[in-house]
Formats: C-alpha cells, structure tokens, sequence
C-alpha cells in the first residue's frame, strides 16, 4: 500500500493549486485523477471564457496566468476573451512548472483508516492517507428540471454531456435555459450547422455587455485574512453579495456573443417553460409544448440548466458518507475546509454554501489552497 502525508482526489483547478501549495510547504501529496478533464472532455472546442488573465491557479503567486502568457510571447489583448484551449494549456505548464505527477487513476470508494483514510483506486495499488482533500467535478452536481425523464435518452443531453456540436448539423433544437451555457451553446450551434435553435426560459432576455468581476476581489482575499468571513456576515450583506454577484454572471451575458447570435435561425421564448415533451410523427420528431401553448418540433433537447451541489452523488464518498454532516446538498465545513470528519477537506463548488458563490469560479482556488494547506500545517 502507498502511503502519503496528503490524498488529493481530482484534478481540476482546486485540486491542482491544492496539491502545489501543499508540495511547496513540504507536505508529501499524491493526486489520484484525471488532469482538467472536465474542462477537456465536457466542455467544447470554440468555448471561451468569462474571467480575465488575473484568474490563476497559483497560491504563491508566482506561476500565474499572466505569467504563463508573457513566457509563450502572448498579449492579454489577443486572448480577449480566453479560448478554452489557452487555458487548458496554461493548466498544463502550472502542473509542470510545480512537478505535480498525477496518478491519472479514479479513486473507487474511501474509507477511514487507523487515524487516516484509505482510498481504494479503480485500478492499481490502494493509497493510505493522513488527509484527503476532495475536489470533486461540477460533472457529479448536473441539475435537470422534474420533466427530464419524459424526453428519450437519445434526444436529450446536459450542455456538459452536448461537446460534439458538428453532430447536431442541420438538427432543430431546443436549449432550456437563459443563461451563458443556454446563449453560447446557441451561438456554437448556429456555427455547427444547426437548422434551427429555440432558447426557452423563464425569465426575460438577459443583456450582453461587457462587465468586470473586479468586485469579487476583495472578497476572496478576505477570506484569507478573516477566518469565516462569509458564514460571519450578516445575511443581508450576504444576499446583498450574491445579488451583484447574480447580475454580473447571470443576468448580464458577454457581449462577444451578441453577434453571433444574429441569425433568424434562433429563436427566444422568454418568460416560458416546457410543458410537455413527447413523439410525434417520424421516430426523430418531438413535440415540445410551451407554457405560451406554442409548440415546437425538435430533433433534440439541450438542458442548460445548470448544476446543483448534492454530496452524495460523487460515488467514492460513499464510505465515509454518514460521518459526513449534509445540509441542502452542500457539506458542512470548518473555516479551513474541513468537514465533520476530521482529516477530509472538500473544496471548490461544493463549498460555495459556507464560502461564497466565488468558491464555484477558478479565481477562489488559490484562497481555498491557502486556508487548507494553511490548516494541515497546524495538525
């Protein structure tokens, strides 16, 4: 059996700036995952995105993005926005640059052993741990409204699972959702040859302007310095919060994708919701019924609806789950990302509850890699 002072399990943002800020204070870490693959494998090519070059991975500060962007002779200037692929290669450098060796390996289940935690791998030799930090994918949190199940399998996609786009040339879709995965993934379509795009949301059409996420700055940096800062506010600092943070990243939508989606092949339903879905004429052919009583017949549905934090869906947990404190989805964690179970961390999306909605963005990784490694020193 291997052993290890610290398990990292995944290997996205939060798990990447995690594991090397942990490895330059001298703690022994293994990462147990697949290198970004959310970001390789679920989201297409073509996708660009919100954040700016200050977005990073880097607790020290030192291998930023920027950073990366000076040493390959590439101006800020001529990555706005970002493509996906800059920084997935910027992603790539920083593990790297770090020396982070990633056993490209799934974890299968946990379970606590002895003081530690053993994680027993899909394949190859099992890993104890005096720590474990979970760092676990949006990928697991996918979030479909109650009608999902009446649509066939066939016909029906999550954007995260809908990354092929050229598959759906000449098809007539309809994307449920108003936000920026439900307007890009319509702009990406349109680019792919779709016949026709439907937009369906409840809400009006949101705007497409330029905005900056500046604001967000001081909060996470406080989170640093202040232990608790969020779950201390009061809560009407905390809605006032989340309620700027709403109409920055989702009442407001890029204005790149403002031309792109000029075309009278897509078509807006604000202010509705499907009603129904079922068969209709050729095997291919869905009716979709709107709360309007408009119909429309697609060849596919697209759920651009999002992601909702439950536990106990990320299937290696499943052992240590009932020493686990749940509340709406979310774990209960400690001001440095510790769960009820001593040892376990859990960081990333699944801590926006008792961190913030920031911890749900790249731009918090560094503060989460702060305050965790800060804590593991302390043990």
């Amino acid at each position: 059996m291997i052993a290890t002072q610290l398990l990292v399990v995944g290997a996205g943002p939060y798990a990447l700036s995690t594991a090397a800020f942990a490895r330059e204070r001298g703690i022994d870490t293994t990462v147990v995952g697949r290198p970004m693959a959310f970001w390789r494998e679920n989201m297409p090519e073509g996708m660009f995105l919100r954040s700016g070059p200050d977005w990073h991975l880097d607790a020290a500060h030192i291998h930023t993005l920027d950073a990366f962007l000076e040493e390959r002779g590439i101006a800020p200037e001529d990555v706005d926005p970002i493509p996906i692929g800059v920084f997935l290669d910027y992603a790539k450098w920083f593990q790297e640059a770090k020396g982070i060796d990633v056993r490209e390996e799934l974890v299968a289940d946990l379970e606590e052993l002895d003081g530690g935690f053993r994680a027993t791998l899909a394949k190859g030799e099992p890993i104890a741990a005096e720590a474990v930090v979970c760092a676990p994918g949006i990928r697991h949190y996918t979030n479909l409204p109650q009608w999902a199940p009446s649509v066939p399998p066939d016909r029906a996609a999550h954007t995260c699972d809908l990354v092929r786009l050229d598959e759906l040339a000449g098809m007539r879709v309809v994307i449920v959702g108003g936000r920026q995965s439900a307007y890009e993934w319509a702009a990406l379509l349109r680019e792919h040859g779709a016949e026709r795009i439907d937009i369906v949301h409840r809400h009006d059409v949101p705007r497409f302007e330029r905005v900056s996420w500046k604001f967000i700055d001081a909060h996470v940096e406080r989170t640093i310095d202040v232990p608790g800062y969020w779950r201390h506010l009061p809560k009407t600092q905390q809605e006032a919060i989340a309620r700027r943070f709403w109409e920055v990243g989702r009442l407001t939508l890029e204005y790149w994708l403002t031309s792109r989606l000029d075309w009278a092949g897509i078509h807006r339903w604000p202010g509705t919701e499907v009603v129904e879905v079922r068969r209709v004429g050729p095997e291919t052919d869905l009716q979709v019924r709107l709360s309007n009583s408009e119909r429309l017949i697609v060849d596919q549905v697209i759920f651009a609806s999002g992601y909702r934090a439950d536990l106990p869906r990320v299937p290696y947990l499943a052992g240590v789950l009932e020493r686990l404190q749940v509340a709406d989805g979310f774990p209960a964690l400690d001001e440095a990302f510790g769960s009820s179970l001593a040892g376990l961390y859990v960081t990333g999306f699944s801590a926006t509850r008792d961190f913030g909605p920031f911890f749900g963005f790249v731009k918090a990784a560094p503060a989460a890699a702060t305050l965790i490694v800060r804590d593991l020193l302390r043990r």
